[in-house]
């Protein structure tokens, strides 16, 4: 990974903050280069080395390996006594969502068996944060603690698990550090995607200790088996920093291989060994390699959902059960990433909200953005249907194929721009009838096993390959739609202390600035001036991406001028990237180059970073 030239400020970001080489030129593919692309960098998943650095356990590694099956251990003895006992999984953003889905598939498992369901979801910002960015708690420590505290009220035995895949979120961190005072009650496990070096080392909103303290409390508490770090290296993702991606996956594949394995051991006496757990993570690379062999399919897929953004329609996905889930969790994660609106591409479920059993039930009430039923679709949706929006069906042989069909005909008759990912089994195929009512079918037939809680196994196969699919699907059409420049999202909502951070790194990358000009530049488009006060200078990143309650509009993403020429480049404009390097490399003219990137505070106000001027790669 190391034969990209990267500059001096990139090699001391952390592994999920980097540019990956594979996907550096991902703004100039076409959509079958892409899957490409997409594959590449979601097999160093699965990769059993990285380099010679001690630091970077692979997910096969024998110590990660070990510490699954320590944690898996402490999954099966809250099984066996789980009175006055949980488990709880948390976590910010997709960290979160992939929270709740394993949480409620594990629940519906054990109250399928007539078990006591004991395990719990913890999501930043509540469950509205299941459907919709909710950025600004993730910053909040205090809050983390309090809400795992109230979940965990006289519970006398808990096992934390939280997700935070740069080993980044103060939310988080607030988690486990209360996990750390109260050890007679707590194991808190730690999941992430960095070494504990390169964990965040930035003081928290009002908190006197910060990220990496916490993770190297958790590595000394493991030593004495009181306390778990599972952080295997994944390489850097395909977009710089959407850990929704290879993150996401990975955080499924691990803690769906914990959980089943304590949940095996508990129920049916089975071992728990390194192999059996090496043998789980074989299992996932074979899902990994089965949806990506329909390459052809999946290329069209991006280059129709490509052609929608382009042409400012949308992307529609009508999912059926956890697959629903799946495609609502991806469609939500497009708006910080890409800087979307949320009606770019929206995510829909049967039955809606009794669908999802979420804890806080039905949400519709909260706005347009929660109305997520198939019917809430055909009532506000299909009127005005064009045969410029994509709808994308996701559904399995176990789904009610008749109103697969029926849904499919009603939209028909608006629409022919209609497609579908589709998954059955070997001796259960869905009929070839119902794929003829679609443009483009991903189908996949899976091996069919008679093996008990196989439909739990095959469910668990069938999302994450859903979701490999949605991540190439939705990060691809933003591509095309130009919302990449290289491999770095340019487009991303500044609305908490991580994107803050982000949209600085990007600054650098570009113009070659020290990250205090680049803060500083940050800052005047946050705040809209050119005159920055002692005051906003001296407030912390809570308070700038707070941001002032202003309005504007989104101008292009970049605009370079210099005192002979104007020239205008956006980003949905290919010779961007061509000539942005070119232009800052010109350092023999006196032209002042102004570059621009869309800002988006917390309250979907778009701003122009306009005050990047250097003269000579120099700031004025």
């Amino acid at each position: 990974m190391d034969h990209l030239k990267q500059s001096c400020y990139e090699l001391s970001l952390p592994v999920t903050e980097k540019s990956n080489p594979i996907s550096r030129d991902i703004d100039r593919a076409h959509s079958k280069q892409m899957v490409q692309i997409l594959k590449r960098c979601d097999a160093e998943i699965f990769e059993k080395k990285i380099n010679h650095d001690p630091f970077y356990q692979r997910l096969c590694s024998s110590p990660v390996i070990q510490t699954m099956v320590d944690v898996a251990k402490r999954v099966e003895m809250i099984l066996r006594d789980p009175e006055e006992s949980l488990i709880v999984l948390s976590g910010c953003g997709t960290s979160g969502r992939i929270a709740f889905l394993l949480v409620t598939s594990f629940n519906e498992m054990l109250n399928a068996q007539r078990q006591k369901q004991i395990c719990s979801y913890i999501i930043a910002g509540g469950d509205r944060a299941l459907l919709t960015s909710q950025e600004a708690p993730e910053d909040d420590p205090g809050l983390g603690a309090r809400m795992l505290e109230k979940v965990c009220a006289g519970k006398k035995e808990v096992l934390f698990i939280g997700i935070s895949c740069g080993m980044s979120a103060p939310f988080f961190a607030g988690q486990l550090d209360f996990c750390l005072n109260h050890l007679d009650i707590f194991t808190p496990v730690l999941l992430g995607f960095n070494p504990v070096h390169m964990a965040r080392s930035e003081l928290m909103q009002d908190c006197s200790f910060h990220f990496k303290d916490v993770a190297e409390r958790m590595a000394a508490e493991q030593r004495h088996k009181k306390a778990f770090v599972l952080n295997p290296v994944l390489g850097a993702e395909a977009i710089s920093g959407s850990s929704r991606m290879k993150g996401g996956s990975a955080t499924k594949i691990i803690l769906e291989t914990v959980l089943l394995a304590g949940y095996e051991a508990a129920f049916r006496d089975k071992m728990m060994t390194p192999e059996y757990m090496s043998a789980w993570i074989t299992a996932s690379e074979m899902v990994y390699d089965t949806t990506y062999s329909r390459s052809d399919e999946l290329a069209a897929l991006i280059h129709k959902a490509g052609e929608s953004l382009q042409m400012k329609a949308h992307v529609y996905y009508l999912g059926w059960e956890t697959l629903g889930i799946i495609g609502m969790t991806d469609a939500s994660e497009c708006i910080p990433t890409y800087g979307a609106d949320f009606g770019d591409i929206r995510g829909f479920i049967n039955n809606g909200f009794s669908e999802m059993k979420n804890k806080e039930g039905d949400l519709s009430c909260l706005g347009p953005e929660f109305i997520i039923g198939h019917k809430d679709f055909v009532d506000t949706i299909l009127h005005s249907l064009s045969q410029n929006d994509m709808i994308l069906f996701l559904f399995t042989v176990n789904d009610d194929v008749h109103e697969v069909t029926a849904l499919a005909n009603q939209l028909r008759q608006r629409t022919s721009n209609l497609h579908a990912i589709a998954h059955d089994l070997e001796k259960f195929t869905i009929p070839e009838t119902v794929f003829h009512m679609f443009e483009t079918v991903l189908n996949i037939t899976w091996p069919f096993s008679s093996a008990k809680d196989n439909s739990v196994v095959m469910r668990q196969h069938w999302e994450l390959s859903t979701k490999l699919c949605l991540n190439a699907i939705s990060t691809g059409a933003h591509v095309l739609k130009g919302k990449v420049y290289m491999n770095y999202m340019i487009d991303l909502r500044v609305t908490n202390s991580k994107l803050y951070r982000r949209a600085i790194n990007i600054l650098q990358r570009f113009t070659g600035c020290s990250k205090t000009e680049c803060e500083s530049a940050l800052l005047r488009a946050v705040y809209s001036t050119d005159d920055l006060t002692e005051d906003m200078t001296a407030a912390d990143v809570h308070t700038h991406t707070g941001g002032p309650d202003c309005t504007g509009d989104a101008p292009e993403w970049l605009h370079s001028c210099s005192s002979t020429a104007s020239f205008g480049l956006s980003s949905c404009d290919p010779r961007c990237s061509e000539r942005l390097p070119q232009l800052l490399k010109n350092k023999s003219t006196e032209h002042t180059i102004k570059l621009c990137i869309n800002v988006t505070i917390m309250y979907g106000l778009i701003y122009t970073l306009h005050v990047c001027e250097f003269t000579n790669n120099t700031f004025k």
